[in-house]
Parts: structure tokens; sequence; C-alpha cells
């Protein structure tokens, strides 16, 4: 067996891959304060479904593949290491400086945003090597220990080391980190040239500096985690998600932590592809994510999951950038725990706040009293709350009713009903901006596109974002409720290295480019023998950031083979960068020579057998027949079908409006639409117009 796990804010999502390759599904409240507790509840659901004792279950299992946004929410916090940063003399400030770029340059009022590591734990090192890798001034190792005092007297916690060009030559940075370890023994040093060998001195700064101040903390959960997994009979491969799409085993990214800034959410985008793909033949997928504090989306072009290296924590400009390309996922806080509030103005907002695991929802009734997304559907009677994560929770209405006429309907003299349907109007809104960020703002038109959904709570209003946007199909796959824990257990095992080497393509030396992808792919094959050794099949791929000569930012363009054969090799390789920037930017230079920045190989070990449709165990649900009074906007309450989602699989096209459950969702298809559940449980559904009135 394999288990692969997703702690959300609000929810603890688990997927089991049995032997025999069916999945189950599971889910557990999120503990905010110990969310190892959360993983170990949603391992028991598991284990008593399967009839089995914790410890016996656990021990067969294979491997365990963890999701977590625990090294996120630290930064966001502040709750981090209390860390110095080392760099270069004379370059104290370069997290001060950044990069530039406002989000408002004409609004002066908005204050300068602050260096992730205040500038008294910035400490300047005499030395200085050259972008040819040329020492210029040595670094005397005498001068290290008044730096090494001071350290020690600022109670340091983790020492992020950055120095001017250590990616072309990493022997001072090297030396400096061996020194620094044996003056503060048991101290994590960060080595910027091992983290992140990139040419962009913010970005490397900023990666280092964030990546140091994670290690204790995320050193500290990973333990834990690990050694309760242990404890409870769990002998197994622990693995954790990145924010690249893959996984790499526990042990490693404890190491580089920052690597798990996105893990949760970096694996939609493949999971909701790869379990969609035979059910449509839209060449663009928009990839939706609704959890209980966010809802991220992310757009699938041709089944190729998208990238990015502008990844910030926080506010773009005001936050910190990481530094490292990931998943490109956005994301908006708007999710089934999202507060619902209104102004001194009068006007109604919904999130970014939300309700979380604790206290959760008004209808939880665990102390929670705002008016959430999840009490606006139970009022409307999208959700039965007899039934809620099939029938283990039950929901108060009451409470969510009163909750909704106090802050919504009372302050805007709505009625409750007409309160509700304005706070999942407002919400399905700001789902729709976000996509619309992803989409036509990139030249991308949502008509032409399916929307996947995922996430427990992407049913009660995806089939208003999908008619909102004109998406011609919404497709919520069976294990969509898991869907990051789902595409964690169809992701690889990777790594990614690089190399710098600066070359023009109209100057190329080819056999200096062929030694450089030697020397990735000797280090790429070093992971597949060594971590990568159990897999079922392994790959290289070969990329390159490059960009028109004087022009500030790169591409990537993959490599067709893993050696330059000739000539005709770089000719196709330009040809191939002017077809990519038009597609891009819609523009090419055709006269511009092309530069070469940066080499990248990266290791792909696939460790999953799982062939096709995924089979999918489903606990037995109620028996349809049944409908509920739901209200829908220009329909008022009307009698909407009840429909149980493994036991209507026979592609049978039915009318709106409609509610089909399962155990960890409630999918609302509304009076206008069609829907269809294919063989799998895959719910297909075709919007209506958008009502107008």
């Amino acid at each position: 067996m394999r288990f692969a796990c997703d702690t959300g804010g609000t929810f603890t999502d688990l997927v089991v891959e049995h032997d025999d390759g069916s999945w189950t599904m599971h889910k557990a409240p999120t503990v905010p304060e110990d969310p190892s507790s959360g993983v170990l509840d949603a391992l028991g659901l598991a284990a008593t479904q399967a009839g089995m004792e914790l410890g016996a279950f656990l021990a067969a299992g294979e491997s365990f593949i963890h999701g977590t946004t625990h090294a996120l929410n630290a930064v966001l916090t502040g709750n981090t290491a209390r860390t110095a940063l080392l760099t270069t003399q004379g370059h104290r400030d370069v997290l001060y400086l950044r990069e530039g770029g406002r989000v408002d340059p004409f609004n002066h009022t908005v204050g300068y945003p602050r260096p992730y590591i205040e500038r008294a734990l910035t400490l300047e090192v005499a030395e200085r090597i050259d972008a040819d890798g040329v020492v210029l001034i040595p670094l005397d190792g005498a001068t290290v220990g008044p730096i090494i005092e001071q350290l020690r007297a600022s109670r340091v916690e983790a020492v992020a080391i950055c120095l001017l060009w250590s990616i072309v030559n990493p022997a001072h940075e090297q030396l400096l980190g061996k020194l620094i370890r044996e003056g503060l023994p048991g101290v994590p040093v960060t080595l910027s040239h091992e983290l992140i060998p990139i040419a962009r001195e913010y970005r490397r700064a900023s990666a280092t500096a964030i990546n140091a101040s994670l290690v204790p903390l995320m050193g500290k959960y990973l333990g834990g985690l690990t050694a309760r997994l242990r404890a409870v009979g769990f002998c197994g491969r622990v693995l954790m998600l990145t924010s690249q799409g893959g996984m790499q085993d526990v042990d490693d990214v404890a190491i580089f932590p920052i690597r798990l800034i996105n893990s949760g959410p970096s694996m939609a985008p493949g999971g909701g592809s790869a379990l969609v793909r035979s059910h449509t033949l839209a060449h663009d997928l928009i990839v939706a994510d609704t959890g209980g504090t966010t809802y991220d989306v992310s757009l699938v072009r041709n089944g190729v999951v998208p990238f990015t290296r502008e990844s910030w924590i926080g506010a773009p400009y005001r936050g910190h950038m990481s530094g490292l390309p990931s998943v490109d996922v956005k994301s908006v806080g708007a999710g089934g725990g999202s507060i619902a509030w209104v102004d001194a103005g009068g006007v109604l907002h919904v999130g970014p706040r939300s309700a979380g695991a604790v206290p959760g929802p008004a209808c939880y009734a665990r102390g929670g009293t705002a008016a959430t997304v999840t009490d606006a559907a139970l009022v409307l009677g999208y959700i039965d709350p007899e039934f809620f994560l099939g029938g283990r929770m039950k929901l108060d209405v009451t409470a969510a009713q009163e909750s909704v006429q106090r802050t919504v309907a009372a302050p805007l003299r709505f009625t409750t009903e007409e309160a509700a349907a304005a706070i999942l109007a407002i919400a399905t809104e700001n789902m729709v901006q976000v996509i619309e960020e992803i989409t036509v703002n990139r030249g991308v038109d949502p008509s032409k596109s399916a929307l996947v959904g995922g996430g427990g709570a992407a049913g009660l209003n995806s089939i208003f974002i999908a008619q909102r946007l004109g998406c011609p199909e919404l497709i919520i796959p069976p294990a969509g409720s898991v869907l990051s824990a789902a595409g964690a257990l169809l992701s690889d095992l990777s790594s990614e290295v690089r190399a710098t080497w600066f070359v023009t393509l109209r100057h190329f030396d080819i056999a200096q480019a062929n030694l450089v992808l030697a020397v990735l792919e000797d280090r790429a094959n070093t992971f597949i023998e060594g971590a990568g050794r159990f897999a079922v099949a392994t790959s290289i791929d070969f990329r390159i950031e490059a960009r028109y000569r004087n022009q500030v930012w790169e591409i990537d363009l993959p490599l067709e083979a893993a050696r330059f054969a000739d000539a005709q090799a770089v000719t196709q390789l330009v040809q191939a960068f002017h077809e990519e920037h038009r597609r891009l930017f819609a523009v090419c230079d055709l006269e511009s020579d092309i530069e070469i920045i940066g080499w990248i190989a990266t290791a792909r070990c696939r460790l999953h057998r799982s062939q096709g449709q995924i089979e999918m165990r489903s606990p037995e649900v109620r028996g349809g027949g049944t409908s509920r009074r739901a209200y829908f906007k220009g329909y008022g309450r009307v009698d909407a079908a009840v429909l149980p989602l493994n036991g209507i699989s026979d592609g049978e096209l039915r009318l709106g409006p409609a509610i089909v459950e399962s155990a960890f969702t409630t999918i609302v298809i509304d009076p206008q639409s069609k829907f269809r559940v294919a063989r799998d449980g895959t719910v297909i559904a075709y919007p209506g117009r958008r009502f107008a009135a």
C-alpha cells in the first residue's frame, strides 16, 4: 500500500492506494497546533474502514507521501528561526534593494517592504570572486573569528551564506560554511550555491535566507512526524511533496525545506489533468482546488503543468521572493471556511479571513459565530446536515441561519436566503477573478476551456463559476475532493540540478555545451541510482534558460536531446526559441542573438504502478430517489433531486436541479444545467446560460 496525505488549513486529506490498485479517500479535521495529529487521525479512519488495527495497517505500507503548508505558514506568520545572512563586503543591502517593481508605483503612502533578515543580522565578509570565477580578494579565515563571535552574541539559530559569484567558484562559500559550522556547532548553515545556483543575486540571497530560517522548525516537524509514524508501526519510506510538483525523501528536504513552500497545492494541476483527460477534448484545463481557506487555480495547456520563477511568499513586491521555480498556482482567500462580513459602507465581502479548522464555520458548533461559505450553502439547502463527511459530523442548521442573519442579512436588510445566496455569489466572483488572471489576462479564452473542480468545497459553486466564465464543461473526478493528495500518488520522485554557463547561439561552443550537459546528466544519474533505485521507470529532461541579447528575463526552453549532435541541432534550437517567444509574447526577433544563461537537468523516477483509470473504493451511501428544497437565484426554493454519486455512474444525461452527494463532497447542479456521471464516478456537467435576472 501507499499513503498520500495533504494537510490543509481545515481538513487533512488522505488517499490510500491498496495492493490491488484501488484507491480509498479519507478526511479528518486538521489540528493547527499539532498537524501530525490530524495526519494520524486520517490514517486511523483509513485503518478502521479497512477493518485493521492502525499498527498492522501502517506496517503494510510501502511509502507515505506528505504535503504540508507548515513551511509557508511559518514564513507568513514570522514563526521561523532567528537567522543571520553573510554576504560579500559591500553587498549588505541585497535584501533591501531587491529587484525593483511596485504594484502601485504612484502611491507614496505605502511603506518600503521590510527585508526578510534585519540589517543588524546581515554581516559582510571581506572576499571577492569575479564572474569568471577568479579570486580577486582571498577569504582570510582569521577574519571569520570575529564574525562567529558576533553571531554567537546575537544568539542566531541559523546562518545563510550568499557570496557573489559562488555559483561559478564556490570555494569561499565552502570555506566560510566550514568555519561557521566549526565555530557554531549545532547551528544549521545554508550555502547559496548548493541550494539555488542562479545568477540573480536577490533571488539567490532571498531563497538562502528563507531556507536557513526554516531548517530548525521544519527539521523538528519532519523528524517528529517521521518518529510518530514509526512509533505506530510504519516502516516504509517517508516522502515529501515539493513546490516543483514532485517528491523527495524526507531527509533531503529537511536540509532544503524551502522546497516545501507550496508542497500541497503544487500537486493539484498535474493530478487534475491526469484524472480527467479521458473525459474531455479541451486542450486547456482550468484546474481549481477549493479548500476551507483558499481557492487555488492553475491553467494546464495541452497537458503541460505550468511553472513560474516569480514565486512570492505574501503579496508580490511586498512579500519575499522564494527564488525557486515552482508549479504556477494562483490563490485567493476564498474557500468553504471564508468569512462573510459587511463593511462600514454596507458592502458585502467574503474572505480572505477564514474560520479554519478551529473554531470553524458556525454550523460546526465548535465555537465559531461568523457566517462562512459553508454556512451559506447549508442555509440554501445544498448540504445535508446529517451527511457531512458521510455522516461522521453533524452540522447545526440553526447556528448557520443565525450567523447569516446576524452578520449579513440584518445589516443589508436581506432575507436570510438572499443573504446566503449573496455570500455564495461574492465567493464565486472572487474565484472567477483569479481564474481570469491566468486565462483572459494571458490571452486564453476560458469559454474554450474545461473547468476541473477539486477540493471538498468545489461542488458547492463550481457550476456557477463555469457559467460565469462560459466554460462548456465542468469536470469533477471521483478523487476531486482530495485532489492534491490524489495528485501526490501520481507524482514522480524528482530532483533538479543546475549549471551556470553563459554562451550565445551565434558563437556556440558545441563541445563545451555537451560537457556541461554531461556533467548535469552524471549528477542526475547519481540521484536515479540512489534515491530512485527502486523506481518503475526513470527519465532525464534537459532544458535551458535563454533570452534575446540584452533582455532582462529568460524563458525556459526544453532540449530535444541530451547532446548537440552538430550545427543543425543548434539551428533547430534557435528556431525553437523564436517560436516559443512568439507563443508566449506574440512577437519574436529573428535578427537578435540568443543568450543562454542556465542549464538544467531534471531526473524523474516513477514509483507508482497506476495505469489507466483509477478504481475508487467508495463507502456505501444512502440510496437515491430523494429530493431536497434548495434555493437558486431566479427560482427561489425548488425541489432538487438528491443522488448518490456511487449509484448513478451509468453515463445517462440528467437535468438539474440536482445535488450529487458522496461522503466527501456535495456537487450542486442548478436548474439550467445538465450532467452525467461516467462509469468511473467522474461528474461531467454542462453549464446552462447564466441567469440574468
